[in-house]
């Protein structure tokens, strides 16, 4: 690669990136608290399918 190209390439890369923080927002308390709610559920039940899988595995061998 020319050092031409990598210079292009990287200013378009940090082009991409100042677009995408001018497009993003802190999100307000009340969405960070749905967030946390949300992950947190979803962290509980695949923790629960996982324990499920490998209780019924346990039994069957």
């Amino acid at each position: 690669m020319d050092f031409k190209k990598i210079i292009n390439n990287l200013k378009g890369f940090f082009i991409e990136c100042k677009r995408v923080f001018r497009v993003t927002k802190k999100p307000t308390n009340m969405e960070f608290k749905t967030i946390v709610k949300a992950s947190g559920l979803g962290i509980i039940v695949i923790g629960m399918i996982g324990f499920i899988i490998s209780m019924i595995r346990q039994m069957i061998f």
